[in-house]
């Protein structure tokens, strides 16, 4: 008896295994395709990732609130900038934050990164944010390459290097 529960036990596991294994992850995964989202920036202009395929995407989990998110928003500009338009896209998405605060630091310091608002707070957790900020480099064939957690100097050399070789893939 004690054989037959063993056996059905190990028999139920390995149905459950391999069923599975044919599941789509919930959370981004680096290597997997980027979860897809749809967000209008504060303009007004919808932006759906899939959309974007064909170019290298940076996606910037932030908020007002966060001081490493607005230290590192002044290199993120400058990497924006010297990046060819027509073959990189950065979204920088505002996180559990006030919009009319976010329009006021973004114009202060000239900021011209389009500001997506997940106001129904339902795309972090597609990508597993555990804090702020976070960035998710995503390829142009929308598979995510790189995920960072926490600040970064984005217009070093050393960022600008990793986002051309995405950019020339």
């Amino acid at each position: 008896m004690k054989k037959l529960f063993s056996l059905f036990t190990l028999m139920l596991g390995l149905s459950l295994l391999i069923s599975a294994c044919g599941e789509v992850s919930k959370v981004a995964t680096v290597g997997m395709m980027a979860p897809d989202f749809t967000l209008a920036d504060r303009t007004g202009k919808i932006w759906t990732l899939s959309e974007l395929r064909g170019q290298v995407v940076f996606v910037n989990f932030w908020a007002t609130w966060c001081p490493p998110c607005r230290e590192e928003m002044p290199s993120m500009q400058r990497l924006y900038s010297a990046l060819p338009k027509d073959k990189f896209k950065m979204l920088a998405v505002l996180s559990n934050d006030d919009p009319v605060r976010a329009d006021a630091f973004v114009a202060q310091l000239g900021i011209t990164i389009p500001v997506l608002h997940d106001q129904d707070k339902k795309v972090g957790p597609k990508y597993g944010l555990t804090g702020l900020p976070e960035t998710f480099i995503v390829d142009k064939q929308g598979v995510l390459r790189e995920k960072f957690i926490g600040p970064a100097q984005w217009d070093s050399p050393r960022f600008i290097q990793l986002m051309m070789k995405y950019i020339s893939q």
